[in-house]
């Protein structure tokens, strides 16, 4: 389960500057991969997916979010 999180941490950060640069007019990913190519495309549905990974496993693999009892 902790190379799941890794993996979809990095594709969460790929994500978030790829946003970052989008507000400044750019795609970084569609840039580097080529605008509107099956690889762009995959890229974006796999930093789609491990945000819902993120989203339903977050809390139980985050020692910050662990509960104190």
């Amino acid at each position: 389960m902790k190379i799941l999180h890794q993996i979809t941490f990095v594709l969460l950060v790929v994500g978030g500057l790829n946003w970052l640069t989008f507000a400044f007019d750019y795609d970084l990913v569609a840039m580097l991969l080529g605008a509107g190519s099956m690889l762009s495309q995959i890229v974006y549905i796999l930093v789609g997916l491990s945000a819902l990974v993120q989203v339903f496993t977050h809390m139980s693999s985050c020692k910050e979010c662990e509960k104190k009892v």
